[in-house]
């Protein structure tokens, strides 16, 4: 399928415009359109830096959870995803039976028990931001809270300095949103930003061989799994995926939710009128608006997704999203429920490369709107704004509050 200058972005040969700003602000309609196209749905040069720039959307719940719990058939593996690393980042890159090891490391780090230690800290640090704003009738909700909360919480833990955090954020922009004009230049400034992050992260290694801290970068260097410590390498590996995870995926989860609150008052005074209720709140906007739209896994060999053949060496987009509101598998799949109580989104992937640090980003979202909501019940978007949503992973750079 060609595109010619004017369009917005790749489109499949059923018009799913993955460009489309709409789309990224209201997925959804997109969504049952893909699926209603059928189970695997072919888009013409997505990625140009393979030698078959197609990729294959899965949208259909029932296979999407398929692609997630085979990776010996839809891997995760180095090439699935480019994203600035010269070597597999681990765990998200390393598939079974090596992706165990790693996994018994890393899980206890974050466990509900390990979690729970750190909410009081998080919940002084939302408490000062909110704050820092209550008396000013309005902000930018992502400058003031959901941008600066998760890259303390996480710089925090792993051990890398808060006051470089505008520094480190703007190196995780320049990979996750790169914003030069051609695909060449993306590339490049992908790989620039990446090489610093390396660099970052070595520096800091190389101080915590000399002199252990309360970090997990120390707890990385000293952990042994099987009787073996991982080597320097290994440790810089893991930090380099922590550190564009860590700095973004609950920012985009909270720029989401705030404003889907902001825009639908009903929910917002259900949650500010009873605080009991905002768990379940946090699992069904994860549902409805997933953030993190599609994870991508690259076919190990010739197979078949319900009767759709895809040939081996084949970009697979997951998307997660689509499968969240498939009616197939949702009662109400199209209605907006926080009192949802069975609620087994796919909002943090599946599989064995389901996210780490899902335990983490569930209390930090449910402590930001219990302080939020104490503090300032009554908010709304301005009038006559269009809130502009990042696509693949749904940021809102601007978020406009008022109250």
């Amino acid at each position: 399928m060609a595109t010619n200058a004017d369009d917005t972005g790749p489109k499949s040969e059923n018009g799913f415009d993955m460009g489309d700003p709409e789309l990224n602000r209201h997925p959804q309609p997109g969504y049952r359109m893909l699926r209603d196209s059928g189970p695997v749905v072919r888009v013409a040069g997505v990625i140009p830096s393979r030698a078959s720039a197609d990729a294959h959307l899965v949208g259909r719940h029932a296979d999407v959870v398929t692609v997630l719990r085979n990776p010996d058939v839809f891997s995760s593996r180095f090439d699935a995803v480019h994203i600035g690393q010269v070597r597999p980042l681990i765990p998200l890159q390393i598939d079974p039976p090596d992706h165990a090891k790693y996994r018994k490391l890393l899980d206890p780090l974050f466990a509900p028990r390990r979690i729970a230690l750190l909410e009081d800290r998080t919940r002084a640090l939302v408490s000062d931001l909110v704050e820092a704003v209550a008396d000013d009738s309005g902000c930018n909700f992502h400058a003031a809270v959901s941008e600066p909360l998760p890259s303390t919480v996480f710089l925090e833990l792993l051990g890398l300095p808060v006051s470089r955090a505008a520094e480190f954020i703007a190196l995780k922009d320049g990979i996750i949103r790169p914003s030069a004009p051609t695909p060449e230049e993306r590339s490049s400034m992908v790989d620039d930003a990446g090489a610093r992050i390396y660099a970052v992260l070595q520096e800091v290694l190389d101080e915590r061989l000399e002199t252990r801290q309360e970090d997990f970068i120390s707890d990385f260097l000293d952990a042994e799994v099987d009787g073996e410590r991982l080597t320097p390498e290994e440790v810089i590996d893991i930090c380099y995926l922590f550190f564009l995870a860590g700095l973004d995926t609950v920012t985009a989860s909270l720029d989401c939710m705030m404003a889907r609150l902001a825009l639908h008052p009903a929910e917002r005074r259900r949650l500010a009128d009873d605080p009991s209720v905002i768990p379940h709140a946090v699992e069904e906007m994860l549902r409805w608006e997933t953030p993190v739209t599609a994870v991508v896994r690259v076919t190990t060999q010739d197979t078949e997704l319900s009767g759709c053949p895809i040939a081996a060496d084949e970009v697979v987009s997951v998307m997660l999203g689509s499968a969240n509101t498939d009616e197939r598998a949702w009662d109400e799949a199209a209605s907006v429920d926080i009192d949802r109580r069975v609620n087994k989104h796919l909002a943090f992937g599946g599989g064995v490369h389901r996210c780490l640090g899902s335990h983490l980003a569930r209390m930090e979202l449910r402590v930001v709107l219990e302080e939020w909501h104490s503090r300032i019940p009554e908010y709304r978007v301005p009038e006559g704004v269009e809130l502009d949503y990042s696509p693949s992973l749904r940021q809102i750079a601007d978020l406009p509050l008022v109250w």
